[in-house]
């Protein structure tokens, strides 16, 4: 059998420890974070679990998106991935494993609620090593609170600031932001086509191509993003937040939302916390600043 190296020739072996890698330490009560790779891609696939059905809007933009349950309003589990549509896998495979978490109780209360998206990670690579439902199993076993692994890492494991000749290896970032009560998580895993920009406005992270007459995408694209916050929100204010903080990405992705982007965002509340003081607004400001942040954080240095 030839052709390109993929699962059905090497029958990859799932990764899930990365002791040195840079993490972010959190509190979220009920929030826990897995991570799963195949050095043989390499890619891999980071699941969030938050411990409850809590509420979600996804805000999906540019334009080669791929997501699935994209129209959720409630939601257990998101699982990112590499492997393009074929990453698609890793979400049933985590959703698979909480099946055999719950004693494989079809109770309709029980049905583990999973939404996955996924990124083009082939770019730089010559193989065709995907994440698939042993890997999305992987990570769900792997899944511990309070740290979220940075960098080169999970779904972020082949992803790239840029595109072309300007691509440089970026990942995954987080950020944490508090107000009284409140809780705000932003996590993104950077495949942009657009550069990381920083505060100051200068490149960090990628090469601009430049103005190219009649361009043509050497490669495909994609950021997810997501926020989880305890502060008690109404779908309408998710919506807002969302599009909110998904729009402020492009201060620190340029260009953002491309043609050959497939940017997804999830906002997600657990809805334990009425906080007064905090309105909406306010809330996506605090979310979106995070946001930054986490991108940022995304590359090793």
């Amino acid at each position: 059998m030839s052709g390109p190296v993929t699962n059905d020739l090497v029958h990859p072996v799932p990764r899930t420890e990365f002791p040195k890698a840079r993490a972010l330490e959190f509190d979220f009560p009920g929030l826990e974070i897995g991570i799963a790779e195949y050095e043989e891609g390499p890619t891999g696939c980071t699941v969030f679990s938050f411990g409850r059905r809590a509420s979600v809007s996804i805000d999906v933009r540019g334009g080669s998106p791929d997501v699935s349950a994209g129209h959720r309003e409630v939601i257990e589990v998101v699982c990112f991935a590499g492997g393009s549509l074929y990453g698609l896998e890793a979400s049933a495979g985590a959703a698979a494993e909480f099946l055999a978490k719950r004693g494989y109780s079809t109770k309709w209360t029980d049905i583990a609620l999973v939404s996955g998206a996924i990124l083009f990670d082939f770019g730089l690579r010559p193989n065709a090593v995907y994440p698939d439902k042993e890997l999305g199993r992987a990570a769900v076993r792997a899944m511990r609170p309070g740290v979220f692994p940075m960098g080169a890492r999970g779904a972020g494991r082949s992803a790239t600031a840029s595109h072309g000749a300007g691509a440089e290896l970026a990942g995954q970032g987080g950020a944490y932001r508090g107000s009284g009560p409140t809780k705000i998580l932003a996590f993104a895993v950077v495949n942009a086509y657009g550069c990381i920009v920083d505060r100051t406005g200068k490149i960090v992270r990628g090469k601009p191509a430049g103005p190219v007459a009649g361009r043509v995408p050497e490669s495909a694209n994609t950021t997810l993003s997501l926020v989880v916050t305890n502060q008690k929100l109404d779908h309408l204010q998710l919506r807002s937040i969302g599009r909110q903080v998904h729009t402020s990405m492009a201060r620190g992705i340029q260009p953002f939302h491309a043609r050959w982007d497939g940017d997804v965002n999830y906002m997600v509340s657990t809805q334990e916390v009425a906080n007064p003081d905090l309105d909406e607004v306010t809330l996506g400001e605090l979310a979106s600043d995070a946001m930054w942040d986490a991108i940022l954080a995304s590359y090793d240095t």
